[in-house]
């Protein structure tokens, strides 16, 4: 799994973050796509073939970061049949889907051609090298993961109409739409980086738009869930304001039935009393993001949640494993460790001869250091607004407090790491010099006292960083997604938890009725065996038995005619 803690990912993801930020919005690809890249109207499947008594379709995403979650769900969407059971028991049956849908983010920690090789395209090969005809399809949505190089990677490798993984691309742009049977339409969406999409992505979708019967319903893909970002910023109207907003209620409207969405690492579902759907399912094995937070548990538009998983019981006892953060991300301490160092330094006074008696004095001289030296001030409150502008807006009127209370935190326990360092130095070194006093054949040569003391006290504050500084960040990590449901991005991405991984199956049976199947992994196997079965079937099975099987999250969901909103005309017209 990505490290996004250690040093090196940590300073990548914050440049990539910042690159993407200035320069996403003022080169946009999708305009150019539109222009030198002509697409279909939409990639018809309506029509089933013959024998067929229903139509399938698979959605994942969220794909592309550690091997073992990564491959366990390819694994499982590479099976022809797979018999799931409900938590109740009940067995069902699924067949492998006819098209295959990535629903954002398909790599992790950023796009680039080694990137994708690596964490997507070789597990998804392993899974499925070569499939017997008819061949699945492939259609991909990109998620702001994908565009942190500009979209490049991604439209080299799902643009072009190419071979992935035993599975035929055909879009020649980041947004399509797809014509299934008895009237369902799926539409996805390129939302870029500030969930909205461009001019020409709206035209292209009112024209699909104008081909759709009056009864048609839509199961729309976007690659982040704004609706609940809108629950969390308690806006009740327009919380997007943008075209994506104008797509969903001017343009397509009452159709939609269903709408998907990836970013948030986990199931959840939420419905409606008309019985339409909003499932946020990005569990394709990117690391695991709780369910407690952000707080959505009703929506703005009268959707409740009807399910999650992991449940939020296990979500907070998850979250409990940043008290152990060097457990998880055991070098995040070079970076405390180094800050801790730098505050020492800057702060330097003579109190290793001061032990806890001593605290007043030791406070005195340290605060005179301060005084004296302006550049120690200047650390110490750029630290300070440094983490106070880090916490999370999810704090609301609190974030100043909570952010300035963890770098109060880390100053605090850099004042005692460092104090902690000369004082067993300082003693240290006393007792070499007793010893060598009485017998110069110990501690042979000494230390050269000033340069021993500084070099030694300096490493000891160090260490002390490195063990102290990653559990003061886990302590604000966990108070913050547990009592406050805020740093659930960074709380859980620290963790890097591979399990409780998901992903969709959709069926369009005869009926024109629409099952979903969502199918978890509560833990997902670390070591695995080669099964040689050839190029059709998964080169590996796992080897783990503390490892568990897939089975369904929840009942399969059935969207109906009631979802549709149809008038008595529709209706009829449907039943000819």
């Amino acid at each position: 799994m990505v490290r996004w803690l250690h040093p090196a990912q940590f300073i990548r993801a914050s440049l990539d973050a910042i690159v993407a930020a200035v320069f996403g919005t003022r080169a946009d690809q999708r305009l150019v796509e539109a222009m030198v890249r002509p697409q279909e109207p939409y990639f018809d499947y309506s029509t089933l073939k013959d024998g067929q008594d229903a139509f399938w379709l698979d959605y994942v995403a969220d794909t592309g970061d550690g091997w073992n979650s990564t491959y366990c769900i390819a694994r499982l969407l590479a099976l022809a049949e797979l018999t799931l059971q409900t938590p109740e028991g009940t067995g069902h049956a699924t067949q492998r889907g006819q098209v295959l849908v990535f629903g954002g983010d398909t790599v992790y920690p950023g796009a680039s051609r080694e990137t994708y090789e690596e964490r997507l395209v070789q597990p998804y090969e392993a899974a499925l090298r070569r499939s017997p005809p008819p061949s699945p399809d492939l259609f991909v949505i990109p998620g702001n993961h994908d565009w942190y190089d500009g979209l490049a990677a991604f439209l080299r490798l799902f643009c072009a109409r190419r071979w992935v993984a035993g599975r035929r691309t055909r879009q020649s742009r980041s947004y399509f739409a797809l014509k299934l049977p008895r009237g369902w339409w799926l539409l996805g969406t390129d939302v870029q980086l500030n969930s909205d999409i461009d001019v020409p992505q709206v035209e292209y979708f009112r024209q699909v738009a104008s081909r759709m019967e009056p009864t048609d319903r839509v199961i729309l893909c976007n690659a982040e869930p704004a609706w609940i970002h809108a629950a969390n910023t308690k806006r009740r109207r327009g919380y997007l304001e943008n075209n994506l907003e104008y797509l969903q209620e001017k343009v397509l409207g009452k159709r939609i039935s269903v709408f998907l969405a990836g970013d948030l690492h986990h199931y959840r579902r939420h419905e409606n009393p008309e019985g339409q759907q909003k499932i946020t399912a990005g569990g394709g094995g990117a690391f695991l993001h709780p369910t407690h937070a952000p707080k959505a548990d009703v929506l703005l538009d009268g959707y409740t949640v009807r399910k999650s998983f992991p449940d939020e019981k296990t979500s907070r006892k998850i979250a409990r494993g940043n008290l152990l953060l060097i457990r998880h991300s055991p070098l995040f301490g070079l970076i405390t460790g180094t800050l801790y160092l730098a505050l020492a330094l800057a702060a330097y006074a003579e109190v290793g001869h001061l032990g806890l008696t001593g605290l007043p004095d030791v406070l005195s001289s340290v605060a005179y250091s301060m005084i004296t030296r302006p550049w120690s001030m200047g650390l110490g409150i750029i630290t300070l607004l440094s983490l106070g502008a880090f916490a999370d807006a999810a704090f609301g009127r609190w974030k100043w407090v909570m952010g300035l209370s963890h770098g109060l935190g880390h100053i605090v326990a850099a004042f005692f790491c460092a104090w902690g360092g000369t004082y067993l130095t300082v003693s240290g070194l006393d007792i070499c010099a007793e010893r060598l006093a009485t017998d110069p054949t110990l501690c042979a040569g000494g230390w050269p006292h000033l340069a021993g003391k500084f070099f030694l006290s300096s490493a000891f504050t160090f260490l002390f960083g490195f063990l102290v500084g990653p559990f003061v960040s886990g302590l604000y990590f966990w108070v913050s997604v547990n009592g406050f449901r805020a740093h659930s991005n960074e709380a859980f991405g620290a963790l890097a938890v591979a399990d409780y991984k998901n992903f969709l199956r959709l069926k369009i049976d005869t009926a024109g009725c629409l099952t979903i199947y969502p199918v978890g992994v509560e833990r997902v196997p670390r070591q695995w065996k080669e099964t040689h079965a050839g190029p059709a079937h998964p080169a590996y099975a796992p080897d783990d038995p503390d490892a568990t099987e897939p089975y369904l999250i929840e009942a399969p969901i059935r969207v109906n005619l009631n979802a549709r909103n149809w008038t008595d005309e529709g209706e009829e017209r449907f039943n000819e």
